[in-house]
């Protein structure tokens, strides 16, 4: 449920006996459960004032008697509320669990939260998500478009920092230029470290500590490993005040310059995220750009299919048969395969992920993707309130459109081929065509068609389902080379 969550209001919650001392009489707890947690109690809560309501978290809770049961507001909000402030009081316990699967993910503080974004939205999740794993070293350029609108208005920002203070850079370019962005951001930050590693060089010869030697060293040796970048940086910010009164001239000079570019020890996680419009349309000569030139970034696509933040009109993302602004009697031709063409290149990690589906696979594609030391891209399917959904069930939208074939998941993985294996592995199970024609119907986007135009509708739903098809025999025989 805290994973799913748009809005991040539910989180897990670990806590001490000692932590609870002062909790409130509501705030129930159960048994840490696994060797990491056997000391710890272990609490779900949830904000209730941040809450949309949206029901996504009761729909896809796996358990026979829900966990979480929609209730009226007005019945939980004031002992909630007291819950939630007392849960925020506590130390954040994330570091006893690995965050590199769906469980560990969450217990880490989401640096993205209670966004104005549609209840239910299929977007916000996964930025929370990115947040969560990198959150605290990422810098984001974010394409105009619904992700620019939830993620910077005022008087309101829902990026958040933690308890040091970290949390991600965002910043909020053109329609037409944000891969350009985000490159400029990585090509910045890429000049001013190896300015940075050019001064350390020099120091190693110099009359300084020992340990803050080792330290430069270290940072030096390591400059692209995010982990041991953060150890080393550390150590270095709390040797430096000490080296620099110990020294003179130009020697403290260059002790200076570097706390001053303090802020760039530590690897940061370039994000170009944008929607469908951005990355398949206006900005893709940008984003093809950005891709080909091999440069160390990572670009999340929201793919709504739609733009949606416009009202709703027709990109090269929205499949055939779809009826949206700019195809009222349905898309005519196919959706653009973006994944296949950057793949094209060769060296570019690609992803299509799809969170109601498989939420380990999104975990895999998220991590690989932002530890490839070259360009990324993951895109991911968002359903939509322009899709003519039941927001509610948004999750179980995605999950149902990759088990209809309607979306698929793989992973290109350009560092396998250089272990000798196929780059390409096809996470999808064999879809049920079956299911495909009832799960078109079940959403406005396509139910309109038949409704204003029957005899096309049929045309194109049966040229839908023959698109699919071909595409996922296509990367069938790709898995199989």
């Amino acid at each position: 449920c805290s994973f799913v969550c748009p809005h991040a209001v539910i989180r897990p919650f670990l806590a001490t006996e000692d932590d609870l001392t002062d909790a409130p009489a509501e705030f129930k707890t159960l048994k840490g459960v696994g060797r990491d947690l056997a000391d710890l109690r272990y609490r779900i809560q949830i904000s209730p004032l941040d809450c949309t309501g949206c029901g996504n978290c009761a729909q896809v809770c796996p358990a026979k008697e829900k966990a979480l049961v929609m209730e009226p507001l007005a019945d939980h909000a004031e002992v909630q509320d007291a819950n939630w402030n007392f849960a925020m009081t506590l130390p954040n316990r994330g570091a006893h669990i690995a965050p590199n699967n769906v469980k560990g993910s969450q217990f880490k503080q989401p640096l993205f939260e209670f966004s104005g974004a549609c209840a239910g939205c299929g977007e916000t999740a996964y930025i929370k998500l990115a947040t969560q794993l990198f959150g605290d070293r990422m810098m984001i350029a974010n394409a105009t478009g619904c992700s620019s609108i939830y993620g910077g208005s005022a008087p309101t920002c829902p990026y958040t920092m933690n308890e040091f203070g970290h949390g991600p850079a965002w910043a909020n370019s053109l329609f037409e230029d944000n891969a350009e962005f985000g490159f400029g951001m990585n090509l910045a930050q890429e000049a001013r470290r190896s300015q940075l590693a050019d001064m350390m060089a020099g120091l190693l010869d110099q009359n300084i500590p020992a340990e803050l030697k080792e330290a430069l060293q270290l940072w030096m040796d390591n400059l692209n490993d995010a982990e041991v970048t953060k150890t080393a940086a550390a150590t270095i910010k709390e040797l430096l005040p000490a080296a620099i009164e110990q020294t003179s001239g130009d020697l403290q000079e260059v002790l200076k310059a570097i706390l001053a570019n303090a802020d760039i020890l530590v690897k940061k996680s370039i994000w170009i995220i944008g929607g469908d419009g951005w990355a398949y349309d206006i900005g893709y000569g940008g984003l093809d750009h950005v891709l080909a030139s091999g440069a160390d970034v990572n670009v999340l696509v929201l793919d709504t299919e739609v733009y949606s933040n416009t009202g709703g009109q027709a990109s090269k993302a929205t499949p055939t048969g779809a009826v949206a602004k700019f195809a009222s009697s349905g898309k005519r031709t196919r959706k653009k395969d973006l994944g296949m063409m950057a793949m094209s290149y060769g060296y570019v990690y690609v992803a299509t992920v799809a969170m109601g589906a498989n939420r380990n696979q999104l975990m895999k594609a998220m991590i690989e993707a932002e530890s490839y030391d070259g360009p990324s891209l993951i895109i991911a399917y968002a359903p939509c309130i322009n899709h003519g959904i039941n927001m509610s069930l948004s999750v179980e939208e995605s999950k149902q459109a990759v088990e209809c074939g309607y979306w698929n998941l793989y992973r290109f993985d350009p560092r396998r081929e250089a272990e000798g294996a196929n780059p390409f592995v096809l996470d999808s199970k064999e879809p049920d065509y079956e299911k495909f024609q009832a799960y078109l119907k079940s959403q406005v986007r396509y139910s309109r068609l038949a409704r204003q135009f029957p005899d096309q509708a049929e045309e194109l739903y049966a040229q839908a389902e023959a698109d699919v098809k071909r595409r996922y025999n296509g990367y069938k025989k790709l898995a199989e080379v």
